[in-house]
Protein backbone atom coordinates (compact mmCIF):
# COMPACT_ATOMS: atom_id res chain seq x y z
CA UNK A 1 0.00 0.00 0.00
CA UNK A 2 2.95 2.86 0.65
CA UNK A 3 4.90 1.34 -2.42
CA UNK A 4 1.60 2.28 -4.45
CA UNK A 5 1.20 5.76 -2.63
CA UNK A 6 4.82 6.38 -3.44
CA UNK A 7 4.57 5.86 -6.67
CA UNK A 8 1.37 7.58 -7.13
CA UNK A 9 3.07 10.54 -5.69
CA UNK A 10 6.41 10.51 -7.75
CA UNK A 11 3.92 10.79 -10.48
CA UNK A 12 2.69 14.10 -9.32
CA UNK A 13 5.46 15.48 -8.94
CA UNK A 14 7.14 14.22 -12.24
CA UNK A 15 3.80 16.08 -14.03
CA UNK A 16 4.41 19.05 -11.36
CA UNK A 17 7.88 19.45 -12.19
CA UNK A 18 7.24 18.85 -16.31
CA UNK A 19 4.57 21.94 -16.29
CA UNK A 20 7.06 23.79 -14.76
CA UNK A 21 9.90 23.66 -16.79
CA UNK A 22 7.38 23.61 -20.01
CA UNK A 23 7.43 27.17 -21.21
CA UNK A 24 5.59 28.72 -23.67
CA UNK A 25 7.90 31.82 -23.94
CA UNK A 26 8.61 32.00 -27.71
CA UNK A 27 12.25 33.02 -27.21
CA UNK A 28 12.66 29.63 -25.76
CA UNK A 29 11.49 27.25 -28.41
CA UNK A 30 13.93 25.39 -29.72
CA UNK A 31 15.02 25.69 -33.64
CA UNK A 32 16.94 23.26 -35.86
CA UNK A 33 20.41 22.98 -35.15
CA UNK A 34 22.83 23.95 -37.79
CA UNK A 35 20.18 24.55 -40.70
CA UNK A 36 21.38 24.01 -44.15
CA UNK A 37 19.50 25.64 -46.45
CA UNK A 38 20.99 23.73 -49.65
CA UNK A 39 19.70 20.71 -48.09
CA UNK A 40 16.24 22.44 -47.48
CA UNK A 41 15.79 23.79 -50.89
CA UNK A 42 12.89 22.01 -53.25
CA UNK A 43 9.83 21.43 -53.04
CA UNK A 44 7.75 21.40 -50.50
CA UNK A 45 3.89 20.72 -49.89
CA UNK A 46 2.12 21.94 -46.79
CA UNK A 47 0.23 19.01 -44.71
CA UNK A 48 -0.94 20.79 -41.83
CA UNK A 49 -0.95 24.73 -40.50
CA UNK A 50 -2.17 26.76 -37.61
CA UNK A 51 -3.28 29.89 -38.99
CA UNK A 52 -2.40 33.44 -38.05
CA UNK A 53 -4.91 36.17 -37.44
CA UNK A 54 -6.62 37.51 -40.83
CA UNK A 55 -6.11 36.32 -44.31
CA UNK A 56 -4.20 33.35 -45.35
CA UNK A 57 -3.45 30.31 -47.08
CA UNK A 58 -6.63 27.96 -47.41
CA UNK A 59 -5.30 24.43 -49.04
CA UNK A 60 -2.96 23.45 -52.11
CA UNK A 61 -0.14 24.94 -50.38
CA UNK A 62 2.97 24.02 -52.02
CA UNK A 63 6.39 26.18 -51.72
CA UNK A 64 9.76 25.70 -54.04
CA UNK A 65 12.82 26.78 -52.29
CA UNK A 66 16.28 27.93 -54.20
CA UNK A 67 19.61 28.92 -52.45
CA UNK A 68 21.37 31.57 -55.08
CA UNK A 69 25.23 31.49 -55.27
CA UNK A 70 25.78 34.39 -52.44
CA UNK A 71 23.56 31.98 -50.43
CA UNK A 72 20.44 34.07 -50.06
CA UNK A 73 17.33 31.87 -50.20
CA UNK A 74 14.36 32.66 -52.21
CA UNK A 75 11.11 30.83 -52.69
CA UNK A 76 7.96 30.77 -54.96
CA UNK A 77 4.62 30.01 -53.25
CA UNK A 78 1.44 28.64 -54.62
CA UNK A 79 -1.87 28.00 -52.80
CA UNK A 80 -5.99 28.82 -52.70
CA UNK A 81 -7.13 31.68 -50.43
CA UNK A 82 -10.80 32.53 -49.78
CA UNK A 83 -11.79 35.95 -49.95
CA UNK A 84 -15.16 37.63 -48.38
CA UNK A 85 -15.48 33.72 -46.93
CA UNK A 86 -17.08 32.27 -50.21
CA UNK A 87 -14.62 33.50 -53.35
CA UNK A 88 -11.20 30.80 -53.17
CA UNK A 89 -8.95 31.64 -55.98
CA UNK A 90 -5.27 31.21 -56.71
CA UNK A 91 -2.25 32.50 -55.36
CA UNK A 92 1.18 33.05 -56.09
CA UNK A 93 3.73 34.37 -53.64
CA UNK A 94 7.33 35.21 -53.63
CA UNK A 95 9.62 35.55 -50.35
CA UNK A 96 13.51 36.11 -49.69
CA UNK A 97 14.83 35.15 -46.55
CA UNK A 98 17.44 36.78 -44.63
CA UNK A 99 19.72 35.64 -41.53
CA UNK A 100 19.83 38.11 -38.43
CA UNK A 101 22.07 35.86 -36.75
CA UNK A 102 24.53 33.89 -38.69
CA UNK A 103 24.89 31.94 -35.32
CA UNK A 104 20.84 30.78 -35.66
CA UNK A 105 20.85 30.15 -39.23
CA UNK A 106 17.25 28.44 -38.86
CA UNK A 107 16.15 31.75 -37.30
CA UNK A 108 15.15 33.88 -40.80
CA UNK A 109 13.13 36.71 -41.68
CA UNK A 110 10.86 36.61 -44.46
CA UNK A 111 10.50 39.24 -47.07
CA UNK A 112 6.92 38.15 -49.21
CA UNK A 113 5.07 39.79 -51.87
CA UNK A 114 1.92 38.56 -53.62
CA UNK A 115 2.35 38.10 -57.51
CA UNK A 116 -1.10 40.09 -57.58
CA UNK A 117 -2.51 43.53 -56.45
CA UNK A 118 -4.91 42.11 -54.63
CA UNK A 119 -2.53 39.86 -52.84
CA UNK A 120 -0.70 41.14 -49.33
CA UNK A 121 2.90 42.00 -49.01
CA UNK A 122 5.01 42.52 -45.84
CA UNK A 123 7.44 40.35 -43.37
CA UNK A 124 7.29 37.75 -40.93
CA UNK A 125 9.44 35.57 -38.76
CA UNK A 126 10.54 31.91 -40.64
CA UNK A 127 11.78 29.57 -38.15
CA UNK A 128 12.83 26.20 -39.02
CA UNK A 129 11.64 24.44 -36.45
CA UNK A 130 13.27 20.82 -37.07
CA UNK A 131 13.38 19.12 -40.58
CA UNK A 132 15.13 16.18 -41.62
CA UNK A 133 15.36 17.58 -45.39
CA UNK A 134 14.11 14.62 -47.06
CA UNK A 135 10.68 13.97 -45.52
CA UNK A 136 9.36 16.36 -43.06
CA UNK A 137 9.91 20.26 -41.96
CA UNK A 138 8.33 22.50 -39.16
CA UNK A 139 8.25 26.11 -39.74
CA UNK A 140 6.85 28.73 -36.89
CA UNK A 141 6.29 32.43 -36.83
CA UNK A 142 4.81 34.80 -34.57
CA UNK A 143 4.11 38.35 -35.55
CA UNK A 144 2.98 39.55 -32.08
CA UNK A 145 4.39 39.00 -28.34
CA UNK A 146 1.57 39.04 -24.51
CA UNK A 147 3.76 40.45 -21.87
CA UNK A 148 4.79 37.07 -20.42
CA UNK A 149 6.46 36.97 -23.92
CA UNK A 150 4.42 33.89 -25.15
CA UNK A 151 2.84 34.22 -28.66
CA UNK A 152 -0.76 36.52 -29.53
CA UNK A 153 -0.49 36.10 -33.22
CA UNK A 154 1.27 32.80 -34.51
CA UNK A 155 1.63 30.27 -37.51
CA UNK A 156 2.95 27.31 -38.21
CA UNK A 157 3.08 24.83 -41.35
CA UNK A 158 4.21 20.80 -41.10
CA UNK A 159 5.62 20.50 -44.84
CA UNK A 160 6.61 17.09 -46.62
CA UNK A 161 8.22 16.51 -49.63
CA UNK A 162 5.29 14.18 -50.25
CA UNK A 163 1.99 15.54 -50.66
CA UNK A 164 0.62 11.79 -49.87
CA UNK A 165 1.89 12.41 -46.30
CA UNK A 166 4.13 11.28 -43.64
CA UNK A 167 5.06 7.62 -42.52
CA UNK A 168 3.95 7.35 -38.34
CA UNK A 169 7.43 7.21 -36.98
CA UNK A 170 7.33 10.86 -38.83
CA UNK A 171 4.29 11.82 -37.28
CA UNK A 172 5.15 11.11 -34.02
CA UNK A 173 7.89 13.64 -33.98
CA UNK A 174 5.71 16.21 -35.35
CA UNK A 175 3.39 15.85 -32.84
CA UNK A 176 6.08 16.39 -30.23
CA UNK A 177 7.52 19.21 -31.46
CA UNK A 178 4.11 20.58 -32.22
CA UNK A 179 3.62 20.22 -27.84
CA UNK A 180 7.10 22.04 -27.91
CA UNK A 181 5.57 25.29 -30.06
CA UNK A 182 2.82 25.40 -27.68
CA UNK A 183 0.28 24.98 -30.38
CA UNK A 184 -0.55 20.81 -30.26
CA UNK A 185 -4.37 20.77 -31.11
CA UNK A 186 -4.41 23.42 -33.06
CA UNK A 187 -3.30 22.35 -36.36
CA UNK A 188 -6.03 21.64 -39.06
CA UNK A 189 -4.98 19.10 -42.11
CA UNK A 190 -3.79 20.61 -45.84
CA UNK A 191 -6.11 19.34 -48.86
CA UNK A 192 -3.32 18.40 -51.11
CA UNK A 193 -6.36 17.75 -54.10
CA UNK A 194 -3.45 18.80 -56.91
CA UNK A 195 -6.46 20.77 -59.01
CA UNK A 196 -4.37 24.24 -58.21
CA UNK A 197 -2.90 23.92 -61.89
CA UNK A 198 -6.71 23.93 -63.68
CA UNK A 199 -7.82 26.33 -61.51
CA UNK A 200 -4.60 28.57 -62.68
CA UNK A 201 -4.74 28.52 -66.04
CA UNK A 202 -8.84 29.19 -65.76
CA UNK A 203 -8.15 32.24 -63.70
CA UNK A 204 -5.57 32.87 -67.18
CA UNK A 205 -8.82 33.31 -69.11
CA UNK A 206 -10.63 35.22 -66.07
CA UNK A 207 -7.96 38.27 -65.98
CA UNK A 208 -11.12 40.99 -65.84
CA UNK A 209 -12.48 39.65 -62.99
CA UNK A 210 -8.73 39.87 -61.20
CA UNK A 211 -8.67 43.67 -62.38
CA UNK A 212 -12.38 44.56 -60.45
CA UNK A 213 -11.19 42.55 -57.47
CA UNK A 214 -8.26 44.87 -56.82
CA UNK A 215 -9.82 47.76 -57.95
CA UNK A 216 -12.02 47.01 -55.11
CA UNK A 217 -9.77 45.78 -52.50
CA UNK A 218 -7.94 48.80 -52.68
CA UNK A 219 -11.20 50.71 -52.12
CA UNK A 220 -12.51 48.42 -49.47
CA UNK A 221 -9.15 46.85 -48.58
CA UNK A 222 -9.57 43.31 -46.03
CA UNK A 223 -9.21 43.93 -42.59
CA UNK A 224 -6.52 41.60 -40.35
Amino acid sequence: MKYTQYVFLASIFSTVEYNLAQTCAVESFAVKDNFDPKRYAGKWYALAKKDPEGLFLQDNISAEYTVEEDGTMTASSKGRVKLFGFWVICADMAAQYTVPDPATPAKMYMTYQGLASYLSSGGDNYWVIDTDYDNYAITYACRSLKEDGSCDDGYSLIFSRNPRGLPPAIQRIVRQKQEEICMSGQFQPVLQSGTLANEQTQQNHSKLHCSLLARFLMLYPIRK
